[in-house]
């Protein structure tokens, strides 16, 4: 088949060669020339202007956009939406949020082009192992378009998950999931290396055993696993955490479903919490700790001396004790 991919990034780069590799003919556009042109070394029909692929692509063309979600894709969204015809296809394969594919389907579909939104996954490692590919829409389009998915994913890697916006809402909670996964596999291995046996644990080699056998094992693991070997204690890395907007989203549809997404939701808090350098709101609890029991505070700049608490649970009798001294 024929395909213009627009945004040769991280994972659109490496799509456009899996497509290559699998006898389509791709016609390569990147905001910035250097990307189009090196695809187009390895086989790739280069375009500098969006009116360029428009006239490389036959009838009916299918333009799959691979670019950050939000304003950008909605840019070139409502660019397409000029360019394309009647019969055309546009595929929206970035992280969009689904209610966003549901009000840009309705508008395509009023000047007669099919509006796909597909969830990709895969990251990096994409291009040798295969995309997860998780596709919302008309099924009959879908159909259409069958071949490029089959090459994107690996076998059994890919679904016609429903009508517009089903693609992006699986591909949602998938990384809803991903965020709690990532979380409990962060706090399990902190726990490890805050242990008595933590100085005496190679932590690679912990991820590596689980890895053979154990009911946690995972392709997540395979990657902390080849983490830790580059740097074993994580010096050389900040906790800072960005999120892409997937879990947000997740955490809202789980309120607005009335579902309890506890743990998914807490990861997402935890990585609210590591862009903070000193959360104010610690800065209250500590405040109250101090004005309704007299607990130490710890001015700003001073070292902290580590808690005793760990060495030790007050039996509930001495507890309350205490607390009744304390008032």
């Amino acid at each position: 088949m024929q395909i213009a991919i627009i945004g040769l990034g991280r994972m659109g780069i490496n799509m456009g060669r899996r497509f290559l590799a699998g006898g389509h003919e791709v016609v390569a556009y990147n905001r910035t020339k250097e990307k189009t042109k090196q695809l187009a070394k390895e086989g790739a029909i280069p375009a500098y202007a969006l009116e360029e692929i428009i006239k490389k692509l036959k009838r009916p063309r299918v333009v799959w956009l691979m670019l950050p979600a939000g304003k950008v894709t909605q840019e070139y969204a409502d660019k397409f939406l000029k360019l394309l015809k009647r019969g055309d296809i546009l595929i929206e394969g970035g992280n969009s949020y689904y209610k966003d594919d549901i009000k840009r389907e309705t508008i395509f579909k009023a000047k007669g082009i099919k509006y796909m939104d597909v969830g990709v996954s895969g990251g990096i490692w994409g291009l040798k192992k295969g995309y997860s590919t998780m596709v919302g829409g008309d099924k009959k389009t879908f159909d259409l378009i069958a071949p490029l998915i089959k090459t994107l994913a690996p076998k059994n890697g890919y679904m016609y998950c429903g009508p517009t916006g089903a693609g992006h809402f699986v591909k949602m909670v998938h990384n809803g999931i991903e965020y709690a996964l990532m979380e409990a596999y962060g706090e399990g291995f902190e726990i490890l290396k805050a242990s008595p046996y933590g100085r005496h644990m190679k932590l690679g080699k912990v991820a590596a055993m689980w890895n053979n056998g154990s009911v946690v094992r995972s392709w997540l693991l395979e990657l902390l696993e080849d983490a830790f070997k580059k740097d074993s204690d994580m010096k050389k890395i900040s906790g800072y955490v960005e999120d892409s907007g997937e879990a947000r989203w997740t955490a809202k549809q789980a309120i607005d479903s009335g579902v309890a997404a506890d743990v998914i939701t807490a990861a997402l808090y935890k990585r609210f919490n590591s862009r903070q350098k000193d959360a104010f709101s610690n800065k209250v609890v500590a405040a109250l700790r101090n004005e309704f029991g007299g607990h130490a505070l710890v001015k700003t700049g001073s070292k902290i001396k580590k808690s005793s608490a760990g060495a030790g649970i007050l039996s509930h009798a001495k507890a309350a004790k205490n607390a009744k001294a304390r008032g």
